[in-house]
């Protein structure tokens, strides 16, 4: 059900790439509550994925931008904000990517180039972003910039390997930069911490069903959906959050706070 939360709102959202991608869940619901937006994406991912298709639903341009690439984030804002005629009020920052992990090298056996490049893709990447805002003077007073993250940050989860890095890295960002723009601008900036989601990039983590099992008889209110994840960001992006930022939210059913659950413990004495 549509609230118009967003009427009138002006966005960016980066990462879609399939149905499967909380992007993409998320342009659909900011869409249906009355935002107008930009999508955009790797080129390589582009060609990959189907984001014209969502293009299409949301009756959105779309705009390639690598966001280790400052040249290609300049263009992107310069660009949203000519079609927009004028700010933006919201970004969602959904990009993560390990190179180690692909190819199958464990934490204890990192190539260090790769983990760069997974830094530098997966959490220096939201730290362009707001700098080539902030610098631009893209976002209005009151925008909100979320970015999604995975209590990997804060807890081991071994398979999770240098990805558990980079998002400590981006919660930071995001509590570093709000600081910044928050004085600058009364932009907020806050990180999303979801349940695990079958999405095309989670499922590449091994071991991704037995945890997502595990983390669904952990949580009180079971895994958070991608289109729960969706409702939230629109609830982040509205004015009803004017005065949250620098947060890290969890958005897992309880996954975060429950040391163990009844079903967990049944399990394990059978």
């Amino acid at each position: 059900m549509a609230h118009n939360l967003l009427k009138g709102k002006k966005g960016i959202i980066f990462g879609a790439l399939d149905e499967k991608s909380m992007a993409w869940s998320t342009a659909l619901r900011c869409v249906e509550e009355g935002a107008e937006i930009v999508l955009t994406n790797a080129p390589i991912a582009l060609r990959m994925g189907e984001i014209n298709k969502l293009a299409e639903l949301c009756k959105a341009p779309v705009i390639p931008a690598d966001v280790t690439n400052m040249d290609d984030l300049k263009s992107l804002f310069t660009k949203s904000m000519e079609h927009f005629g004028g700010k933006i009020d919201f970004v969602l920052h959904s990009v993560g990517m390990s190179i180690n992990m692909r190819k199958g090298k464990s934490y204890t056996d990192l190539d260090y180039d790769f983990s760069h490049k997974t830094f530098d893709i997966s959490a220096m990447s939201l730290h362009r972003v707001l700098q080539t805002a902030y610098q631009l003077d893209a976002l209005n007073e009151w925008a909100s910039v979320v970015a999604l993250t995975y209590i990997a940050a804060q807890r081991v989860f071994p398979d999770y390997s240098e990805m558990a890095d980079a998002k400590s890295m981006l919660e930071s960002v995001a509590r570093s930069f709000g600081y910044h723009y928050g004085f600058k601008k009364k932009v907020r900036v806050n990180t999303i911490s979801q349940s695990p989601t079958k999405t095309t990039a989670g499922s590449g983590v091994k071991g991704f069903d037995g945890f997502m099992s595990y983390a669904e008889k952990m949580s009180p209110l079971g895994n958070a959906s991608a289109q729960q994840c969706a409702d939230y960001c629109v609830a982040m992006f509205s004015d009803l959050t004017k005065m949250v930022t620098m947060q890290n939210l969890f958005h897992d059913g309880g996954f975060s706070f429950t040391g163990v659950s009844a079903e967990v413990i049944e399990q394990m004495e059978k």
